[in-house]
């Protein structure tokens, strides 16, 4: 079985830490590997962007990182406060061990900047949130990353994104990290993916 953190800050976005629990969840119901998704915060209930609460299922203070095979991270508004967890040093020591220990690192949409500001980015392909006049993809590039235009970027172990739009594509794409080309075809059939 494969374990992977869904590591949720404070203002966060719900459609895209949704991806990855119905992506994964399917394949674990459908596919041929189990995979668990476990939520993890700072805190012991969250807000998400546009209001709702969250409990996760972890402190982050309670995880051990030999237990997973990857973390996910889904963006956030700086109005709901996201950056406030999103960069702090709890969060961006994940990026750094997941990162040394090679293990997969999915960011969608702004949940690339927390990643970068670790410096797990320097010098590498990545992109982020395109809109606001690039405004997120300047912040990302002064972080260290080599900024690209593609809506989905992969670099070695590292995938960021630029939007809530490309949740599920990254989602998938840790999915193949994880199991298979095989397995996605088939999670994405059981979805009613095309």
């Amino acid at each position: 079985m494969k374990r992977v953190i869904l590591l949720l800050a404070d203002g966060f976005e719900a459609y895209e830490a949704a991806a990855f629990t119905d992506v994964l969840g399917f394949a674990s119901a459908f596919g041929d590997e189990e995979i668990e998704v476990v939520t993890v915060g700072l805190r012991p209930e969250l807000r998400c962007t546009f209001g709702f609460r969250v409990v996760p299922e972890l402190l982050l203070e309670d995880v051990q990182d030999e237990e997973f095979d990857a973390v996910a991270v889904p963006g956030g508004f700086e109005k709901a406060g996201f950056y406030t967890d999103a960069y702090s040093d709890e969060f961006l020591d994940v990026f750094r061990r997941f990162a040394a220990a090679g293990k997969p690192i999915c960011a969608v949409c702004t949940g690339a900047l927390p990643v970068a500001r670790s410096g797990v980015l320097d010098g590498r392909r990545a992109t982020t949130y395109h809109q606001l006049e690039g405004k997120r993809r300047k912040e990302l590039g002064a972080m260290g990353a080599r900024v690209v235009d593609e809506s989905v970027v992969r670099d070695g172990s590292i995938v960021t994104s630029t939007s809530p739009a490309t949740a599920v594509d990254v989602a998938f794409t840790l999915l193949e990290m994880l199991t298979s080309p095989d397995n996605v075809k088939t999670t994405r059939r059981m979805m009613g993916f095309a």
